[in-house]
């Protein structure tokens, strides 16, 4: 089974940008079509985008299409969100995980091998 352990949350004003990391240990990385989501207080777990194994396709939730980009370094076992202009309601803890249910899901349910989450804050 695979491990996550994300990085690279933190405070940030409105309109800026963050680079949030999943690192993967354990089985092979690269064999896994992977997605982020994420979770404000009192909220459930909500899915921003997911990412295939080789980077060929991508979805996204409406939410953040345009402003957030996933993608991943299989040589590297990393997997990366980039989020740009973002606003106070992006603020959330945000989680890595991996798909084991269909392509194209965006329940939690579906994914596994979830990381411990890392904290993303937009002040306005």
């Amino acid at each position: 089974q695979v491990q996550l352990v994300e990085s690279g949350g933190g405070l940030v004003q409105a309109g800026g940008s963050l680079r949030l990391s999943c690192a993967a240990s354990g089985r092979t990385f690269s064999n896994n079509y992977m997605g982020w989501f994420r979770q404000a207080p009192g909220k459930e777990r909500e899915f921003v985008a997911a990412i295939s194994r080789n980077s060929g396709n991508t979805y996204y939730s409406e939410s953040v299409k345009g402003r957030f980009t996933i993608s991943r370094d299989n040589a590297k076992n990393t997997g990366y969100l980039q989020m740009n202009s973002l606003k106070p309601e992006d603020t959330a803890v945000y989680y890595c995980a991996v798909l084991t249910g269909v392509w194209g899901s965006t329940r939690p349910s579906d994914f596994g091998s979830w990381g411990q989450g890392t904290q993303v804050t937009v002040s306005s």
